[in-house]
């Protein structure tokens, strides 16, 4: 891990924002880029300075990231103002409710349009420095989530740091984080077992390179220790995962689907993102794979977007995809029946207006595919998807060095119905109409078709854009990505070639998993009057218009009969089939057709 601080990016983020938030800003960007160190909306990162009121006076004032704000995008505005000295005060109660300290951050925000602040808030305030910086980063809990993480801390970052045991984040955490500190004055920086870094500065720079060395260190030191490797028998080529991901993601998506009850709204699907690369197969190929997937997370940062514990799907057979299903079926219901009696046995503990999730899996591993990863869009399961790419990836590190040890049952039911967990979530808004669906639109480079296909974007769908192979495709994908992400594909298909449309329906599953809406748009014209109609060019508008409207209803068919959740068909036809006009034979009656 080394240092990325820039003087010339520095003096850009000043220029624009001011010295204190533009550095504040400028290093958690720095900080959020790194994956190794926090993952989407993890992480917070704080500043000490002043607030001018409404007589111009400055007051002190803590500015504290956002709740699920990301540090990798953040701008000042992702940074929410508190009233620092009332702040303080707090801490002299003896105890403070989760529903008190978010109703007691609201009231004392010095701008009533800030964004709800961190978790963690207390804790930045409570520490003196002007900087303080807390992160996820992979080598620190790797340190941490062992039998013995606290020596394994010390022995590599240096008796200059705190190492404080687990307490549930908030304010309880604050209070500690000061106590450990004003025993150790000289510190540098602090360690939560089973949590992550916390480091501070006078200068922003200083807070942030604090982080990148200790960091640095805790990577030094597990090269250093890493001494076993995962027991491999059977390593699953990378070709025979991508072929099985496309055959098993729409039955471990339809099995995920929650009926509603509602018949315009039958089911509530999952949006599914793939882990298939070496590292994710070997983990679950291995040995040791099973026994370590099916430990606690990493952090409790982590509960609200992978659950407690992932699902794993013990001898999956891929030769028989019904017996799969079978299989695959009955792991949910077992792992929904678990959630079910976790939640009973620490439900009286819950705080007032939290309300039970779902009980399905967020994570599903299969030895021999890798793993599926679900959310209620494409960025809720690129998120499941990352953390856990780097859950896997850190117990792998740890099984080299020794044990894994995460935390308790109900220390991890606190946090994943934590009420400002809950408010991470819900801060991200209402569902859009569309964002649990994925679409395949034809023809979609075209007016009609590029049009339809924004619309649904709009409405939160995942959309597979498909048309001839050309510039024009590549065009609207280019500029539909810069607004919608990956929120969509562009696949070259030609609906009159059988194998180019079982290929894009193929590129739709393999992103998201499954597909549940087609809209059949492509479609050609052709202007003649019959007794000038040559037969060849009546051939080429039934070839596409009815012959690919064919094999695209039939392969969607097929995908919808795997997937068992039904789907929606869009037909675009025309007025000129009740009223052809002169000339427009051909094009009538094959859309008629």
């Amino acid at each position: 891990m080394k240092s990325r601080w820039s003087e010339a990016e520095a003096a850009k983020c000043v220029a624009e924002w001011g010295e204190e938030l533009g550095l504040r800003t400028y290093t958690g960007r720095l900080i959020g880029q790194e994956p190794e160190m926090v993952l989407h909306g993890g992480g917070n990162t704080s500043m000490k300075g002043r607030w001018r009121n409404a007589w111009g006076e400055p007051i002190p004032a803590i500015y504290v990231k956002a709740s699920g704000c990301d540090l990798a995008k953040i701008t000042p505005e992702g940074y929410a103002p508190l009233d620092l000295d009332y702040l303080r005060r707090l801490r002299t109660l003896n105890t403070l409710t989760d529903d008190r300290m978010g109703n007691e951050f609201r009231t004392h925000l010095l701008d009533c349009h800030a964004p709800n602040p961190s978790i963690e808030t207390l804790v930045h305030a409570f520490l003196p420095a002007k900087y303080v910086d807390h992160t996820h980063a992979d080598a620190i809990l790797a340190l941490t989530n062992q039998a013995n993480g606290a020596e394994r801390v010390r022995e590599a970052l240096g008796e200059g740091i705190i190492v404080l045991p687990y307490v549930r984040p908030g304010f309880d955490l604050a209070k500690e984080a000061i106590r450990a500190l004003e025993g150790s004055p000289k510190a540098t920086g602090m360690v939560w077992m089973q949590h992550g870094l916390v480091t501070w500065g006078e200068t922003a720079r200083e807070s942030y390179e604090r982080t990148i060395e200790l960091v640095d260190a805790a990577e030094r030191y597990l090269d250093k220790k890493a001494k076993r490797r995962l027991t491999v028998e059977a390593s699953t080529p990378a070709e025979t995962a991508a072929a099985r991901l496309e055959q098993v993601a729409p039955i471990v998506r339809g099995l995920l689907a929650e009926a509603t009850g509602d018949e315009n709204r039958p089911w509530r699907r999952v949006i599914l993102n793939a882990l298939t690369d070496r590292e994710v197969l070997d983990f679950v190929d291995s040995n040791e794979g099973k026994q370590l997937a099916l430990t606690p997370p990493l952090t409790t940062d982590h509960l609200i977007r992978t659950k407690s514990l992932p699902l794993w799907v013990e001898w999956p057979d891929y030769n028989d995809l019904e017996k799969l299903r079978g299989q695959i079926s009955g792991a949910i219901k077992d792992y929904v029946a678990a959630y079910d009696a976790y939640f009973e046995k620490h439900a009286a503990s819950l705080a007032r207006g939290v309300e039970k999730r779902d009980p399905y899996p967020r994570v599903v591993l299969m030895p021999g595919l890798g793993a599926l990863c679900a959310g209620r869009n494409v960025r809720a399961s690129r998120i499941a998807r990352d953390i856990t790419a780097h859950t896997l990836a850190v117990k792998h590190r740890i099984a080299a060095m020794g044990e894994y040890e995460g935390l308790t049952e109900e220390h991890l039911f606190q946090m994943e119905y934590h009420m400002l967990q809950e408010a991470k979530l819900s801060g991200n808004g209402g569902e859009r109409p569309l964002e649990r669906q994925v679409a395949v639109v034809t023809g979609a480079a075209g007016a009609i078709g590029s049009a339809i296909a924004e619309m649904l974007l709009e409405a939160g769908c995942q959309v597979t854009l498909t048309d001839l192979a050309g510039e024009n495709l590549e065009r609207l994908a280019a500029e539909l990505k810069t607004r919608y992400e990956d929120q969509l594909i562009g696949v070259p298909m030609d609906v009159t070639d059988a194998g180019s449309v079982r290929e894009a329906f193929g590129a739709t599953i393999r992103t998201w998993g499954g597909v549940d809406l087609v809209v059949v748009n492509a479609g050609l014209a052709h202007v003649a009057k019959l007794d000038e109609l040559e037969v060849e060019a009546f051939r080429k508008l039934e070839r596409v218009n009815v012959e690919g409207t064919l094999m695209v209803l039939a392969e969607a068919a097929r995908r919808f009969k795997v997937q068992q959740t039904g789907g929606d068909v869009v037909m675009v036809s025309t007025k000129n089939v009740f009223a052809p006009g002169a000339g427009f034979g051909a094009y009538s009656a094959t859309k008629a057709a």
